[in-house]
């Protein structure tokens, strides 16, 4: 069960996490803080999941590899989202 902490914990992690990828995407995103905290999330389970396939289960509970892959995940889900909200030229 997630306590208040932990759910504040995930909400702020993926603020810094969207913020970075967001920042390291060229380009103007036009989105909401919120939808940068979620992207940030979302990409953050993205990088997890790549991370878990190449290296396997992780060891430690904080590591600096996880961060980067996060980050990575976020880059990845951000430039999905704008890609799909770039209207298509006739």
């Amino acid at each position: 069960m997630a306590t208040v902490f932990s759910v504040i914990s995930w909400i702020v992690f993926g603020a810094l996490v969207g913020l970075i990828a967001r920042f390291l995407v060229p380009g103007r995103q036009s989105m909401t803080m919120l939808m940068t905290i979620v992207l940030g999330i979302v990409g953050s389970f993205v990088g997890g999941a790549i991370s878990w396939l190449i290296f396997g289960t992780p060891t430690g509970n904080i590591n600096p590899a996880g961060w980067i892959m996060s980050i990575v995940g976020a880059i990845i889900v951000v430039l999905v989202y704008v890609r799909l909200q770039t209207p298509k030229s006739a």
